[in-house]
Parts: C-alpha cells; structure tokens; sequence
C-alpha cells in the first residue's frame, strides 16, 4: 500500500463512503498515532487477520 492518508480513510470509513480499509504489518506503526489521536475511534473497530491484517470498519449499533 502506498503512503495513505490514515486520518482521510478514517473520516470516509465514518462517513459511509468506504464499508471497510485494510492496514497491513507494514503501515500498522504509522497508522496507530493517528488513529489512537482520531476523535471519533470508538466508533471504529479493528478485527485483526492472519498474517498481521486488521481490517477496520465502523461498529455496529
């Protein structure tokens, strides 16, 4: 995956213009601050995969 704005796939994510994101092993170290920063992260699950995927998409209500 290329450089990503972490902070843009979370407001998509919240905003329903993307249903889910994947971060790999690689990204996990530069997406955590951010996403530990997010305003919104509890509305925001992350259900790791094999293989150090975590696939995040919002919680369900």
């Amino acid at each position: 995956m290329a450089e990503e704005n972490f902070e843009q796939l979370l407001d998509d994510l919240r905003n329903k213009k993307i249903d889910h994101f994947v971060i790999t092993p690689k990204n996990f170290q530069q997406f955590q601050p951010i996403f530990h920063s997010y305003a919104y992260r509890s509305q925001i699950e992350g259900e790791a995969q094999r293989g150090g995927k975590v696939i995040y998409q919002l919680r369900e209500r």
